[in-house]
């Protein structure tokens, strides 16, 4: 008898016995059986399962167009101006690295942001403060010492 034989008589004999009649998933279809299998569909499914960021894996050129695609949603986040450009530069220094390095994966086609454009963008979407009203006066308040005291009669 061969080993593959005696797997299969092993395998015919736990079914007999009713060993894999309690397992999850009996009598349901295989989940994914007829769609098309390749290396991605794999590891699309790999990072699925261990809840991976898709953007954590893209090439520069797409993570770079999604970053600049997300910026105003960052941006609102952010409380200062200085903190605004310090963020389009640190951006636009990575998207001139990615234009001078060897090409790897679709084209670079993100053009740097401009930093006055961003904090524009940054100040009108920012809320416009109140103006706080001024404080009354207090009459029980002492005068300077620069006010005339006038004389009782």
């Amino acid at each position: 008898m061969s080993f593959p034989d005696w797997v299969e008589g092993q395998i015919r004999a736990a079914e007999d016995q009713g060993a894999f009649d309690h397992l999850p998933g009996k009598g349901k279809p295989i989940p994914g059986l007829g769609r098309p299998r390749d290396d991605m569909t794999w590891i699309a499914g790999k990072l699925r399962a261990e809840h991976v960021d898709i953007g954590d894996v893209l090439p520069p050129a797409l993570a770079l167009a999604r970053e600049v695609e997300r910026l105003p949603q960052r941006l609102r986040q952010v409380s200062s101006e200085a903190h605004v450009r310090e963020i389009v530069t640190d951006l636009n220094a990575r998207i001139r690295r990615a234009h001078l390095a060897p090409q790897v994966g679709p084209p670079m086609r993100v053009s740097r942001v401009d930093v006055d454009d961003a904090v524009a963008q940054w100040r009108a979407a920012r809320p416009v403060p109140k103006p706080r009203p001024a404080a009354a006066p207090d009459p029980r308040r002492r005068r300077g010492w620069f006010t005339r005291r006038r004389p009782n009669t």
